[in-house]
Formats: structure tokens, C-alpha cells, sequence
């Protein structure tokens, strides 16, 4: 591992796994996280699940599954620049989204709500769940019993987690396998981090454009985004509007990635760290846009949330989807006989442990599979 550098994971010092396995030979614990990601039923249904645009729409609107193809793609590229363990950070990216619910957020708000009264939501817990025991591949354990390093960028991928709020599900998991929820995680966890706000920045600004939500004119108003139609329209005065919207993109997309890494470099050079867990242990995160890309950053998703999220069309479209998850919920938790899951059962188990087992069951299916569902008991017929 002499390419990556002193702060970077070493796979050779990883704290290993929960359920003890013998070293494969050609394979670090990293690349075996990734492979086994990759296997997973739960990565294959990401390709059937809502990014925004509900899955059916049209076939070139990203799905949650290239989304996550596209963070990967971006994260590994920052971790090769930045001397990082590439393994693992692709493993965090290919993983950070595989407890998603179906119908994208409007489905995470929905079986939050559902489950207001059991410990909530949350699809970042539901993904540490989803690797440590909702997967059922193989025979001496459940889950895909992945290195610490992996679930401990899983359980932080948005940072360090203290108080109240931590989700039940990973303060359940960290009682028995301590995963130090209080401080900052690898170097790599925060590439993949922050690369899924790069990503779906990037292609959001493209799908809404090509959906025609917004119009070029409008995205402009955003000036770290208006510079680069600019250029574009500059250098190629009569481009379709296809190819404009692509040529804006893939310079939106560099110029974020190499700032991270500008500004990443200035963070290391400055704490000087000299191990990955140095990394941990220090009071700020030092994988980071600069102060300018950070309100750039900002200055997109404020206008990506009323044009796009909130756009009418696109409730529309997920809100039918929230109502189709609350409608299966409802009916499993009043009428638990009828649910049927090859992983678990209903029978002699409280309400909560009911209402657990039912969200766990929800957020596994495909938008196309809970629609399916949902008409078949309610005798309807749903588009969305």
C-alpha cells in the first residue's frame, strides 16, 4: 500500500470485522466490502428506486442506483488525488444509499411519519442496517458483515453523531460494536460524503434542465453555474441544447472536485495529520470545500429545492408514492396476518416490533414492487 498516504485507511490495520473471517489472499478487506456490496440484492433494487424522478419517467433521468454509480465515480477520483485508500472509498459510495425507501424523499418523509411513533426514519441508519442484518446472502451470519471502517463511515456519513438524536438503529448497533459515533470518520468517508452532494447537485441541475422545470436562464441566476453556460455559449455559439446542458455539467463537476481537493490539501498540510486515526481525533473534518465553493453549494440547493423538490410536477409524481407507503403500512399494522416477508414474521411480536419489521419490509421494495402491492389490496390502479 505504498501509493496512499500515512493518513489514508490501511487495510492492514482495519479494526476487522464483527464476525471473524480468515484473510483471502489477493483481496484487501476493503476490496471485499466492495465486491460484497456489489452483490447485494439491496445495491441491484437501487436501479428501481426514485432518485427524484420516479423511476418510470423516462429512462435518462437518474435513478438511485446511478446516482450512487455517479458518487462513486467522483469519489474515487478525489481519493486517487488525495492519496487516499480508493477501496474503501468506493465501498462507502457504492453503500451510502442502499436503506433508501422507495419514491426518494417524499417516501423517506412518508415511513417517518409511519414511524413517528417507533423511533422514526432514517435512510442513513436504515443503510447500517441493511449491511450489519437485513442482508441474508450468507450461511455463518446476517448481514454482509463488512470491516469497521465501512460501518463506521455508514453510521457518520454526515459527520460525527452526539445528543438525543442519534437514530435508534445506530445507537443500537454502536452498544455492541463501538463504532466512536462521537468523532469524525476516515478521510475516505468524508470523500464519499461529500461527493453525494456533488453528484446530485451536478445531475439534478441536468435532469431538471432536461425535464424542463427550470430553464437555462433561470439556473443562471446562480452565478457560480450562470459562468460556465457562459463559457460554453461562448465556445460553442450553436450547440444543441442537449450537449450545452452536458458541457455545463461536466465543468461544474470539475471545478467542484478540484476545489475539494485544493482546500483538502490546505486542511492536511495545516493539522499535519500522521495516521488515519489522527484524522478522527481532530475538531473539524478535513475533507472540505472552500468557503466560496461552500456557499456556491448553497446558493444551488436554494434553488434547486423550490424549482426542482418542490416542484408541482414532481410532488405530484412522489407524493402518490408516499401515499401508496403509507397505505401499506397502515394496512400490515392492523392487519398483520396478511403480511408475508420470506425474512421475518409478525406473529407473536409487539406493535413495535411489528411496525419495525414493516418499515424494514417497505423500504426494501422498488417503487414498481410497493405499487404492485398496493393494488393488489386495495384493488386500485395507481400511476405515478
Amino acid at each position: 500500500m505504498s501509493n496512499i498516504s500515512v493518513y489514508a485507511s490501511n487495510p492492514k490495520e482495519s479494526r476487522g470485522r464483527y464476525y471473524s473471517e480468515p484473510l483471502t489472499k489477493g483481496r484487501s478487506c476493503f476490496q471485499r466490502d466492495r465486491d460484497r456490496v456489489l452483490h447485494a440484492s439491496a445495491f441491484r433494487r437501487l436501479k428501481g428506486k426514485t432518485q427524484v424522478f420516479v423511476v418510470h419517467e423516462d429512462e435518462d433521468y437518474r435513478t438511485r442506483l446511478t446516482h450512487t454509480l455517479e458518487v462513486s465515480q467522483i469519489a474515487r477520483s478525489i481519493s486517487r488525488e488525495m492519496l487516499l485508500n480508493e477501496d474503501l472509498t468506493e465501498a462507502l459510495a457504492l453503500s451510502h444509499d442502499l436503506g433508501h425507501s422507495p419514491f426518494g424523499h417524499a417516501g423517506e418523509e412518508a415511513l417517518n411519519e409511519c414511524m413517528k411513533d417507533y423511533g422514526g426514519f432514517d435512510h442513513n441508519s436504515q443503510s447500517l442496517k441493511t449491511v450489519t442484518e437485513l442482508e441474508r446472502s450468507y450461511a455463518e451470519f446476517d448481514g454482509l458483515n463488512l470491516s469497521w471502517e465501512t460501518l463506521e463511515g455508514l453510521a457518520k456519513h454526515n459527520g460525527p453523531l452526539v445528543g438525543e438524536d442519534i437514530p435508534r438503529y445506530i445507537k443500537e448497533y454502536n452498544q455492541k460494536h463501538n463504532l466512536f459515533l462521537s468523532t469524525y470518520p476516515s478521510a475516505e468517508a468524508q470523500v464519499a460524503s461529500l461527493c453525494d452532494d456533488i453528484a446530485y447537485n451536478s445531475h439534478d441541475i441536468a435532469d431538471g434542465l432536461y425535464a424542463g422545470l427550470f430553464s437555462s436562464s433561470q439556473i443562471s441566476e446562480v452565478s457560480f453555474v450562470g459562468r460556465f453556460f457562459k463559457e460554453v455559449e461562448d465556445l460553442y455559439p450553436n450547440l444543441d441544447f442537449y450537449r450545452k446542458v452536458h458541457e455545463v455539467n461536466r465543468r461544474l463537476i470539475n471545478a467542484m472536485v478540484n476545489d475539494v481537493v485544493l482546500e483538502s490539501r490546505k486542511r492536511i498540510k495545516e493539522l499535519s495529520p500522521k495516521s488515519s486515526d489522527d484524522i478522527r481525533g481532530f475538531s473539524t473534518g478535513v475533507i472540505s470545500f472552500s468557503e466560496e465553493m461552500s456557499r456556491n453549494d448553497k446558493e444551488i440547493k436554494d434553488f434547486l429545492f423550490p424549482h426542482m423538490y418542490r416542484h408541482y410536477k414532481v410532488r405530484r409524481a412522489t407524493n402518490k408514492g408516499g401515499r401508496i407507503i403509507k397505505g401499506l403500512f397502515n394496512l400490515y399494522i392492523s392487519e398483520p396476518d396478511i403480511f408475508y416477508s420470506e425474512k421475518a414474521t409478525l406473529k407473536d411480536k409487539s406493535k413495535e416490533e411489528q411496525a419495525v419489521i414493516i418499515s424494514d419490509y417497505i423500504a426494501g421494495l422498488t417503487d414498481a414492487a410497493a405499487t404492485e402491492e398496493y393494488c393488489r389490496y386495495f384493488n386500485a390502479e395507481v400511476k405515478v
